[in-house]
């Protein structure tokens, strides 16, 4: 059974590429809810073992795990992403960078596979393994012809993975971007004092207790804590910056200061390529993928 407090070490004290307002929501709806009540289990398939290297998905899942349709794979990215899950698609609300990088490897091993479709609903999720996933996806994009569809959101996390594809198609009413990082952190002091309880922090190490939820963040701290998230908002820039290279540059990312943009917007800030409906573009895509083999 997954407990809260193991999501909740996921969530707080740890950056995240996560658009401010679902953090947002995240964070009201879960945070009375950290003291370990039991959620329910996710469909896993490869058991429980840990552990990236190897793919060690790859023995547990085959072709038909993967959603095709006439020569075209479809690679889901969903919900809030995380960085290790024993399952392929979105469960409970979340899709795994591991099991996205399944299907990229089984994709690109699969001689029958035209072409790909990154279809991105998401608003973003944990920084550990996400540039990994991306790189992945933007190596399919080398080999098979790739093109992100949005149905409606690609934010944070989620656009630093479609970004990753070749052509990036987003709906009129669809938005994307969000080029930074946060982190957020519970401060319970003043909750414990009302209640008249007081924690005793026993350290070995100046650092050892950083971030703690019963102290406030000391100010020197902050500052580190702030720069090291510049820092990953720099390479999340540079990342989008290369895989869109002649369309968005990093100075340009950079300039968003991680707002978002709707539709056409997207096109004219460089962060998307066109503006249709989803239903469009498979049809689209088919015809040339068939132009390109003619």
């Amino acid at each position: 059974m997954r407990n809260y407090p193991e999501i909740a070490s996921r969530m707080f004290g740890t950056p995240l590429m996560l658009h401010p307002s679902k953090g947002d929501i995240i964070a009201r709806a879960f945070g009375p809810r950290v003291l370990g009540q039991p959620d329910a289990t996710a469909h896993v398939v490869g058991g429980e073992q840990m552990g990236l290297i190897g793919d060690p998905l790859a023995e547990w899942v085959d072709d038909r795990d993967l959603r095709e349709q006439n020569g075209i794979a479809f690679i889901d990215i969903e919900g809030s992403l995380v960085n290790k899950g024993k399952w392929i698609g979105k469960s409970s609300g979340l899709t795994s960078y591991e099991g996205i990088i399944s299907q990229a490897n089984m994709i690109e091993k699969d001689p029958s596979v035209r072409g790909v479709i990154y279809e991105v609903d998401c608003f973003g999720g944990e920084v550990t393994g996400a540039f990994d996933c991306a790189e992945r996806l933007y190596e399919l994009s080398q080999v098979k012809p790739t093109i992100a569809v949005l149905t409606d959101h690609a934010c944070s996390a989620g656009y630093l993975l479609a970004s990753a594809a070749r052509q990036l198609v987003i709906p009129q009413t669809g938005i994307c971007g969000s080029i930074g990082v946060i982190s957020m952190h519970v401060d319970m002091s003043a909750w414990l004092a009302k209640e008249g309880l007081k924690v005793t922090i026993l350290k070995a190490g100046e650092h050892k207790a950083d971030f703690n939820p019963y102290e406030a963040i000391p100010d020197d701290v902050l500052q580190q804590e702030l720069a090291e998230l510049e820092e990953l908002r720099v390479e999340f820039a540079a990342t989008v910056a290369r895989y869109r290279a002649g369309r968005l540059t990093q100075q340009s990312a950079l300039a968003t200061e991680a707002r978002v943009y709707r539709g056409q917007k997207a096109v004219d800030a460089g962060l998307a390529d066109a503006v249709a409906r989803p239903s469009q573009v498979l049809e689209a895509f088919e015809a040339e993928l068939s132009r390109t083999a003619g």
